[in-house]
């Protein structure tokens, strides 16, 4: 595996994976709507161009906001060298922090974050039903039963 910038590949392929794996490359959260497919990222990639993980952000000033990380080789370490990558070039950017958003029903990513510095600092009650005006295709209920309603919003420091 290698990880490779997001602009080093094909954007139509970066287009792809976000449509096979979340239906579109847009993302709609409380800090606006981004198409992931053509944010600044790394990719996690096998033989050659097979993408088995990728995230997106875009850096403000000093801080650095995380919009999606995802990968299809589950506790193989590949988000956790995306996210390490994406917090290194950050610094190297001077950015002081990392954000991220995700839903209150995504257990897994809430895990995941807390588990690598990353504390829940805010919660946007209902944003979930703001975003579904953009994006209907957001589902009302996770597969495992939790209403998907609330953002929370998570910060690491990296001073």
């Amino acid at each position: 595996m290698n990880i490779v910038p997001t602009k080093h590949l094909d954007r139509a392929i970066v287009h792809q994976f976000f449509t096979n794996h979340w239906g579109s490359p847009q993302m709609v959260v409380s800090t606006g709507i981004y198409n992931c497919s053509e944010l600044d990222g790394f990719a996690a990639v096998e033989n050659g161009q097979r993408i088995v993980g990728l995230i997106t952000f875009v850096i403000r000033g000093n801080e650095c906001e995380v919009i999606s990380l995802d990968s299809i080789m589950e506790n193989r370490g590949v988000g956790s060298a995306l996210l390490h990558e994406a917090e290194t070039w950050a610094r190297q950017q001077g950015c002081t922090t990392v954000q991220l958003i995700t839903t209150n029903d995504n257990l897994h990513a809430l895990r995941f974050y807390q588990k690598r510095g990353y504390q829940i600092i805010g919660v946007f009650p209902n944003a979930v039903d703001k975003a579904r005006q953009v994006k209907p295709s957001i589902p009302l209920m996770s597969p495992d039963g939790i209403p998907i309603r609330d953002e929370l919003l998570l910060v690491k420091s990296l001073v």
